[in-house]
């Protein structure tokens, strides 16, 4: 069940955070929207309770504990628990390794591991404590085989699907009965092609998302149908994709 559960997402502010966002809580979720851009947030927020949903938001980067804790206390001061936290916020600007963007590199680990890590921490309490929750991650197929300029986007994405895993296994053993769910987008039409600065690197994945490119919505209705599932039941993988693209 959707309704009335309590959701955090992170990144929340477009793409796949955003549609996410909209269905759960047109579906009955009372959503918490975590990013660095309020302005959006508050569009967003806006935009759904107009629609008569439940929805607040709260200035949120992710590569700092501090404001993970803050979002997880503000759920639970609005609306008294947390049922599910959607890890979402990432950065992709790939590029070869020989181009040695390394600010680049440390920043995904910044974002895509620490941010990952900085929510789990904050959330995990409470989970253990409520004997439930739903831990949902965005990984990337890129952490499910190597692309050619996304070594060190990739070798994030290759952390999240093992820390995820680990994360399921362990919480079985311990009772907790906490459920995961990793999701690995292909080509979504989202803005992380914006991120990229290397010109090679954004041309060619820019022709890849203008051939094959598929709506936020897409990968909303799969985090949707996770968190529908009944209470015992975990669906650990998701591997999502346009049709038409070879991966």
């Amino acid at each position: 069940m959707i309704k009335d559960k309590v959701i955090i997402i992170t990144g929340a502010s477009s793409g796949i955070g955003e549609a996410a966002a909209k269905l759960l809580a047109s579906k009955g979720a009372k959503v918490v929207l975590g990013a660095r851009r309020t302005d959006k947030l508050e569009q967003i927020v806006d935009e759904i309770q107009k629609s008569g949903g439940e929805a607040i938001y709260q200035e949120l980067d992710v590569t700092k504990q501090s404001e993970n804790d803050a979002i997880v206390n503000l759920a639970k001061e609005k609306f008294g628990r947390v049922d599910v936290i959607f890890l979402n916020a990432g950065l992709m600007p790939s590029s070869p390794v020989s181009a040695l963007k390394t600010d680049e590199w440390h920043r995904m680990v910044d974002v895509n591991i620490k941010g990952v890590l900085n929510g789990v921490a904050a959330v995990l309490p409470v989970f253990i404590a409520q004997k439930s929750g739903h831990v949902i991650a965005t990984s990337s197929v890129a952490g499910l085989k190597p692309y050619p300029n996304g070594a060190v986007y990739g070798g994030t994405k290759w952390f999240v699907r093992d820390f995820m895993e680990v994360l399921r296994m362990e919480s079985a053993m311990e009772k907790t009965n906490i459920r995961t769910a990793t999701i690995y987008p292909a080509a979504i039409n989202t803005e992380l092609l914006g991120t990229i600065t290397d010109k090679g690197a954004a041309a060619s994945m820019k022709e890849t998302y203008d051939t094959y490119g598929i709506s936020p919505d897409r990968i909303a209705s799969v985090v949707a149908f996770a968190i529908d599932q009944p209470d015992d039941t975990t669906i650990s993988e998701f591997t999502v994709g346009p049709a038409n693209q070879p991966w």
